[in-house]
């Protein structure tokens, strides 16, 4: 069985803003193809043993990360991940480990949620060389957008493999 594919294909020839936000976007459209048409127990599923690693889980990284690098990083502002259970400092993977018992519509909800408060920050940004900090480690608009797409791109491929383990689809 081979995926549909109706992700928007970035312009081979645009300014750099336009290229890098539209490869953003076909990487959240990837992650967001490779989970289409599954049930819940599905994106749950940790296909890829002994990685604790599912679709869903991805999902949730997904918008935990959006969250952390345009809201917090760029904007400047301190939301905390839905997913981190009150009080803990610790910053362990909850949005990908506690995936079993999450809410599916919740996780994607978020995530979408996360994606279009990112692409408004960038939107509103005078220039890629706006930057933001962790601690006092200076970052520039163009560096996450890189390293979104990176992070984006790494995921989709374990995306691929748990996917293909669920249900035999395939598909770029």
């Amino acid at each position: 069985m081979t995926l549909q594919d109706r992700r928007t294909q970035p312009p081979c020839t645009a300014d750099e803003r336009t290229t890098l936000t539209t490869m953003l976007d076909f990487q959240r459209d990837t992650l967001a193809m490779k989970c289409e048409g599954l049930t819940a127990e599905q994106l749950k599923d940790r296909a890829v043993g002994p990685s604790a690693l599912s679709l869903l889980g991805l999902v949730r990284h997904a918008a935990e990360v959006e969250r952390g690098w345009f809201r917090n990083v760029i904007n400047g502002e301190s939301s905390r991940s839905p997913w981190t259970p009150v009080g803990s400092t610790d910053w362990a993977d909850f949005d990908v480990d506690d995936a079993d018992d999450a809410d599916v519509a919740e996780a994607f909800a978020v995530w979408r949620e996360e994606c279009r408060r990112a692409r408004a920050i960038v939107e509103a940004a005078d220039s890629l060389d706006v930057t933001g900090h962790i601690d006092e480690e200076v970052f520039s608009l163009r560096y996450v957008l890189v390293h979104m797409i990176e992070e984006y791109a790494r995921h989709n491929g374990h995306a691929d493999l748990l996917r293909e383990r669920i249900d035999g689809a395939t598909g770029e």
